[in-house]
């Protein structure tokens, strides 16, 4: 983000030069070409910039409600709410949620207590000496397959 002076520098350059793009932004070293015509435009239309910037949010409050209702029925799936709507990002709907629906957002993920070094390896040597299935070993210990 630039300040006032520094975007009210570039046009003033970019007129000063003729209006050619990349000589001011070699000179400047900023901004990109889309910026700068923008602050032109802008300046050529109010022979000004505004003193702030404030950039428009990506997705309205309707969409938000949408994309929460979506998910609450829908199966509570954030995979198949950003897919079926075309939201970008995960974390944004996650987001969304909390602020939305705090109570539902919440989750609770507990672990497993943790099992001593012994019964560890002889989990091990259950599992690579096994007569029965890795999922009869894992029953057997306590935990899932895949951890063992």
């Amino acid at each position: 983000m630039y300040s006032y002076e520094d975007r009210l520098r570039a046009v003033q350059l970019y007129i000063k030069l003729g209006k050619r793009i990349g000589l001011t932004i070699r000179q400047l070293g900023y901004p990109t070409k889309n910026a700068l015509r923008n602050w032109y435009r802008e300046f050529e239309t109010s022979q000004d910039l505004r003193a702030g910037y404030a950039r428009r949010p990506r997705y309205s409050e309707a969409d938000k409600r949408r994309a929460v209702e979506h998910y609450l029925e829908h199966g509570r799936c954030i995979a198949l709410t950003i897919k079926a709507l075309g939201y970008s990002s995960r974390a944004m709907l996650s987001a969304w949620l909390q602020e939305l629906h705090p109570q539902d957002g919440v989750r609770v993920v507990s672990r497993s207590p943790e099992l001593p070094p012994e019964a560890k390896q002889s989990a091990v040597i259950a599992l690579c000496t096994r007569h029965s299935s890795a999922q009869t070993v894992a029953n057997e210990v306590g935990v899932c397959r895949g951890s063992l």
